[in-house]
C-alpha cells in the first residue's frame, strides 16, 4: 500500500461529506443567480472547484442536486421557525414569531432557504411534484400555527396560509436592505391579516 493510498482512505469519509456540502452550496448559489434550467452540472462543478466527472459520485444528476438543496433549505428554515415559536403560547404571537423567523432566514445569507421562493413551474412534472412535496412539509408548520388561531368560521385556514406565505416569499423579488428589516416585514404581514379579521365595531 502506498502512502497516497493510505492518506486517501483516511480522508475519504470527511472529504466526501465536505465535498457534498460544497457542491450543494455551489448549486444553491447558482440556482438562485441563474435559475435551474440555465445552470449546468459543469457550472456547478466549476463553482465548487472540482472536476465535473467527480461530482457524479455525490449526485448522479442535476435533479438530485436541486432536491438535496431544497431539503437543506427546508430543514434550515423549519428549525428557525420551530426555535422561534417553541416557548410561546399565544397563537397570534406564535404566528408573528414564525413569520419573523421565516424572513430572517430567507435574508440571512442562506442560499438554501431562499431557493424555496424560486419559480418551479417550468421544471419537469416529476421533479416539480417532488419539490412541492418537500415544500409542503414546511408549509405544514404554518398550517398548524394558523389552525390554532381564533378565526371566524367563514375564514378558510388554507387560503390564509397561502396568502401569508405568498406575501412573505414574494418579498424575495423586491426586498432591499436599508428599509424595514426582514423581521419587521414579517410581523407587518401578520398584523395586516390580524387587523383585517377584526370585527368592525358598530
Amino acid at each position: 500500500m502506498t502512502d497516497d493510498t493510505a492518506d486517501s482512505r483516511e480522508e475519504t469519509p470527511y472529504r466526501s461529506d465536505n465535498r457534498r456540502q460544497e457542491l450543494m452550496a455551489a448549486a444553491a448559489h447558482l440556482f438562485n443567480q441563474r435559475g435551474y434550467d440555465a445552470t449546468s452540472m459543469r457550472d456547478i462543478a466549476r463553482e465548487a472547484g472540482m472536476l465535473a466527472g467527480s461530482m457524479y459520485y455525490h449526485f448522479p444528476s442535476k435533479d438530485d442536486l436541486i432536491i438535496a438543496t431544497y431539503e437543506e433549505g427546508t430543514r434550515l428554515i423549519s428549525e428557525a421557525v420551530i426555535e422561534a415559536t417553541k416557548d410561546c403560547h399565544d397563537p397570534w404571537e406564535r404566528l408573528t414569531r414564525a413569520a419573523m423567523a421565516h424572513m430572517n432566514t430567507l435574508f440571512g445569507g442562506n442560499n438554501f432557504s431562499i431557493l424555496l421562493c424560486a419559480d418551479i413551474s417550468r421544471t419537469a412534472p416529476t421533479l416539480r411534484s417532488r419539490l412541492i412535496e418537500i415544500r409542503d412539509s414546511y408549509d405544514a408548520l404554518f398550517m398548524e400555527l394558523i389552525e390554532a388561531l381564533p378565526l371566524p368560521e367563514d375564514v378558510d385556514p388554507t387560503l390564509l396560509r397561502l396568502s401569508l406565505l405568498g406575501s412573505l416569499n414574494w418579498s424575495s423579488s423586491w426586498y432591499r436592505a436599508g428599509g424595514q428589516t426582514p423581521a419587521q416585514i414579517g410581523a407587518f404581514f401578520v398584523r395586516l391579516i390580524r387587523d383585517g379579521l377584526k370585527t368592525p365595531e358598530t
